[in-house]
């Protein structure tokens, strides 16, 4: 059977991926020189070399190739796949770069993105391809980088203690979109729940939602609702601290998540959360 492919609305996905570029360059131009050097919760990597990611992840996007670093970072500690060598590669180049010219660098890069996304044909955008998530299209592609940025905009926000104001918007909406199409894989297949599991991840806050994955045959899928079936587990935690989990950002505390049915399929599924790469 084919596998289905991802099919979004180019501008509301690119409105949403602008929008967050946006509360990005936001929370950079009120940084001081010194902030860009603080620690974030990825290894190895400060404020500037989160924002160098994003920078080299667009340029690469555009087409630039990759630089050369100035030592074979496959040796690093936190570079543990190829992904992760062509990120610290863009990462060391960069730091040369002032806080205000890596700044600068962003905002053109992310200048030249928007003008090439939107002249982008509706079957270029619909056409199948390779992505983080497989193959699928580019309009999931763009979603997927919708996460991407969210979570580092995140990163960024928690390395400098500047939470932001309202956490709602387009953007956190496609980026928990993106997230629960993988809710299927984590439940069922990351957190080992038996067939006929059907479990409830309740996300509160203002970004507030239930994904509900349903186990059958070894798969799960995620589902509206169960229909007369019993839910067997659910797990309720805050979205971000979803989101955070899911990305590997901060050690597991279950005491800030509440279990309720089977709770060791529950707590098994959260303790294999982090299914980022």
């Amino acid at each position: 059977m084919a596998r289905p492919v991802t099919v979004l609305d180019k501008t509301a996905v690119l409105n949403a991926l602008f929008a967050e570029w946006e509360s990005i360059d936001d929370v950079l131009g009120g940084l001081a020189d010194a902030d860009w050097q603080t620690s974030t919760a990825l290894p190895g990597w400060s404020v500037r070399d989160v924002v160098a990611h994003v920078v080299g992840t667009e340029s690469m996007l555009l087409g630039v190739g990759t630089p050369e670093a100035d030592i074979d970072v496959s040796t690093l500690e936190h570079v543990r796949n190829d992904i992760g060598v062509l990120n610290e590669r863009w990462v060391r180049t960069l730091r040369s770069l002032s806080a205000g010219e890596l700044l600068n660098r962003f905002r053109s890069v992310t200048a030249e993105r928007r003008r090439a996304l939107a002249a982008m044909s509706d079957d270029e955008w619909n056409t199948v391809s390779a992505t983080p998530a497989g193959p699928d299209t580019y309009g999931r592609f763009m979603r997927v980088r919708i996460f991407d940025c969210w979570l580092h905009e995140h990163d960024i926000r928690d390395a400098v203690d500047r939470p932001a104001t309202d956490a709602t918007g387009v953007g956190p909406d496609f980026a928990l979109d993106e997230m629960a199409t993988s809710m299927g894989f984590v439940v069922g297949k990351l957190g080992g729940a038996p067939d006929g599991s059907r479990v409830s991840i309740v996300l509160t806050g203002p970004l507030g939602r239930t994904i509900n994955v349903a186990v059958d045959a070894g798969r799960g899928s995620v589902v509206d609702d169960f229909g007369d079936a019993d839910m067997t587990a659910t797990i309720t935690l805050d979205a971000l601290l979803f989101a955070r989990l899911a990305g590997g950002r901060q050690p597991l505390d279950h005491d800030a998540i509440t279990y309720g049915g089977d709770s060791a399929v529950a707590r098994r599924v959260v303790e294999r959360l982090n299914y980022v790469i």
